[in-house]
């Protein structure tokens, strides 16, 4: 008799990928949560150019010189876009996210009209759109900063009110985690409060407050969906210090 798989397993069997916002203030833990990934396995996405908050000598931009790196800086949302189809690699990050939106208001800050906020709107949803078809049991990371609405909750900082009022780009994942420091040590939200965007899967996580560890989470995600990684991604050797 044939053994029944568990949920988890068909789950894992859809042919799709998993998106995740990691939203937080500056300085809250986001970019450091990837101190403990493997480079080798990552696309890292900078949507502005900066060194990585910890020791990151394995970390190298990609050049022509250097096609195997794992960083490429680009605020272009069709670039961006392109960048997440094409890439090899299981594990894609693109980190301060808000920047594609506000950069691209900034280039256009002289234009008059509405117009440009639409556009800039459907950017944000075009990108993640393409995240979420993206190749099968691919993992698409987007940390951004946050801001308050004016019921006091906490949510992905956007441009105009196109994409708050008509999408909620939140709604558009299973998964969004928020950061956090309690008693000086970084973390991440897995539960919602009431005041903030935060949710996941019931079960995926066992706490309402997890160590701000990219590579703990992607861990969990691929074992509650049931993806397969290689044993290196659990043995990858790192530097724990937090911002």
């Amino acid at each position: 008799m044939a053994k029944t798989k568990p949920l988890w397993a068909l789950i894992g069997d859809q042919d799709m990928s998993y998106t995740t916002f990691i939203l937080g203030q500056t300085g809250s833990g986001k970019s450091a949560s990837l101190r403990n990934l493997n480079p080798r396995r990552v696309l890292l996405i900078q949507v502005i150019k900066k060194p990585l908050p910890f020791r990151s000598t394995e970390w190298q931009y990609i050049t022509p010189e250097n096609p195997n790196g794992s960083i490429q800086v680009s605020d272009n949302a069709q670039e961006i876009m392109q960048l997440i189809r094409m890439s090899q690699k299981p594990i894609v990050i693109v980190d301060d996210f808000q920047y594609v939106m506000a950069n691209e208001f900034m280039r256009r800050s002289t234009e008059r009209g509405f117009d440009k906020f639409t556009e800039i709107g459907v950017n944000a949803w075009n990108v993640i759109n393409a995240a979420n078809n993206a190749h099968p049991q691919k993992r698409v990371y987007f940390l951004s900063h946050t801001e308050e609405d004016q019921f006091g909750k906490t949510k992905i900082k956007t441009i105009g009110k196109m994409l708050d009022e008509k999408i909620a780009l939140e709604g558009m994942v299973s998964i969004c985690l928020q950061t956090a420091v309690i008693n000086e040590k970084n973390v991440f939200i897995t539960k919602n409060n009431g005041n903030t965007t935060v949710k996941s899967p019931m079960n995926l996580f066992k706490s309402s407050h997890i160590d701000n560890d990219l590579n703990m989470v992607d861990q969990s995600i691929c074992e509650f969906y049931g993806i397969t990684t290689p044993q290196s991604q659990n043995n990858q050797q790192q530097v724990t210090q937090n911002i």
